[in-house]
């Protein structure tokens, strides 16, 4: 006997253009305000920071930023149903830590941009493949019970983490920021014609485009924050921060957020 469920609500917003511009304003705001606190307010990069390894601000801000992203998945995976908010105040969440923890591992860790992002890169595909193995799909469909939820959160941090890392990469090289942002801004126009015009897998093409919007927010921050000198327009940290949460805020609430529904099942 057949028995067809009814879609079920994921713990997941719907991917639509709002999602899409909301995504971007929140990596920027990660680089922004990861780079406020490990960079200006622990003094990573100023001459008074600290010599000890144990006193970096990148590894402060990273433990500070991983506690708040714990404590955020948990609280997600912890609602009953989807909540605007809640899910995106994780993802800024997770890409401020990505910030952190990219600059820990590029640079206390000495790995190196292109070291770190192959690494990172190692990361993200192998969480997407343990995840498949485990549930059959790494479809956001399927992000409705904790075993997802855990593996979603956990391919997140790494995308976010990855994309700093790479987007730090390109923009270090002779592109510069605003270069760099063409580049990853034409990478996901592409993606986004794939989408209309090809049969190319949209979970592939979902995955692509989500840990590309990680680089080109990281190029845009610091594009907006750093001295004029390299390339930025210097503006302050807090300031672009505050501005960029406001501008989410406002996105969220105009964009009316829907869940995903989960894909409809034969029983």
């Amino acid at each position: 006997m057949r028995e067809d469920s009814k879609p079920e609500a994921t713990k997941v917003p719907a991917v639509t253009l709002g999602f899409w511009v909301i995504k971007i304003l929140a990596t920027t705001f990660g680089e922004t305000a990861g780079d406020s606190v490990s960079m200006s307010w622990l003094g990573e990069t100023t001459a008074e920071a600290p010599t000890s390894f144990w006193q970096g601000g990148y590894l402060i801000g990273t433990l500070i930023f991983a506690s708040a992203l714990a404590i955020m998945v948990f609280l997600q995976i912890r609602a009953s149903r989807f909540n605007p908010w809640l899910y995106w105040t994780t993802i800024i969440a997770s890409t401020t830590a990505g910030t952190t923890m990219a600059d820990f591992a590029t640079r206390s860790l000495g790995t190196g941009y292109p070291g770190g992002s192959l690494l990172l890169l190692g990361m993200v595909l192998l969480s997407l493949y343990v995840w498949h193995r485990a549930l059959g799909t790494i479809s956001v469909s399927s992000v409705h019970e904790p075993k997802a939820e855990l593996y979603y959160w956990l391919t997140i941090t790494f995308s976010q983490t990855l994309g700093t890392a790479l987007g730090d990469w390109i923009a270090d090289g002779p592109l510069g920021y605003l270069g760099s942002a063409v580049i990853f801004g034409g990478l996901l126009a592409m993606i986004a014609l794939a989408y209309y015009r090809t049969a190319v897998s949209r979970v592939g093409l979902f995955w692509a485009a989500f840990i590309l919007t990680r680089p080109l927010g990281a190029v845009v921050g610091d594009f907006l924050d750093k001295p004029l000198a390299k390339g930025g327009l210097e503006l302050s940290r807090v300031g672009a921060s505050v501005v960029l949460i406001v501008a989410i805020g406002g996105l969220i609430m105009l964009t009316r957020q829907k869940a995903a529904q989960s894909e409809t099942r034969a029983a």
